[in-house]
């Protein structure tokens, strides 16, 4: 796969993740987050910085408590504080890109991560009783994708796809009352799992 914008595709340990571990972290993170039970957050967001970004273990604990912080001031509805969850991770990924070595940009790669919290946010809070039109989430989080791994839009998209799919089953737990004993949560993890299994496969670096 080419690179895009002419950014060469960086091999470094945000291509090599497990896909089952990043998936049961992000869904612990999402538990944790809509039971705003934030001291079980940040161990959940310390292992999936750990896996997706291959940092020291004292940037995972900086990076890691940069994700709870901007999650804590996106999760009040409606008064979010979306200007600063958007500067906090602008710090995030002005962490990863020196780290890695990276020519993204921090600002840009933070708005395409908080414009995707918008689109989900907006599907979550909608009245209308239509099915929901996942669309503008799946082109944010193909957005993201692409531009932090220098990917073909289309070779993302399928890993988006899933990820979206798993937050409708998200949407759908905490609609029914967040048990931690509900059936969604497997649908919502084997979602997750898939979706970062297509995210590796379009993003790995291919044999030498």
């Amino acid at each position: 796969m080419s690179a895009v914008g002419g950014r060469e595709r960086m091999g470094s340990p945000m291509r090599s993740f497990a896909p089952h571990r990043l998936g049961r972290y992000e869904c612990d993170a999402w538990v944790s987050y809509y039971r705003h039970e934030w001291t079980r957050f940040l161990p959940a967001s310390i292992g999936m910085v750990r896996e997706a970004f291959g940092l020291s273990p004292p940037r995972t604990l900086q990076a890691a408590y940069l994700v709870l912080r901007a999650n804590q001031l996106w999760a009040p509805f409606p008064d979010n504080d979306r200007a600063g969850a958007e500067a906090t991770m602008r710090r995030f990924y002005d962490l990863v890109a020196r780290v890695h070595g990276l020519p993204l940009d921090p600002a840009r790669a933070a708005r395409l991560e908080v414009e995707w919290w918008r689109h989900h946010r907006e599907l979550q809070h909608r009245s209308d009783g239509e099915p929901p039109d996942l669309g503008p989430l799946i082109e944010a989080l193909t957005a993201l994708y692409a531009y932090v791994y220098t990917a073909p839009p289309d070779d993302v998209r399928p890993a988006a796809a899933l990820r979206a799919d798993a937050m409708t089953y998200s949407d759908r737990w905490v609609a029914e009352g967040c048990d931690l004993a509900s059936p969604l949560l497997v649908d919502e993890l084997t979602c997750l799992v898939r979706s970062y299994a297509a995210l590796r496969a379009a993003v790995s670096e291919p044999p030498a």
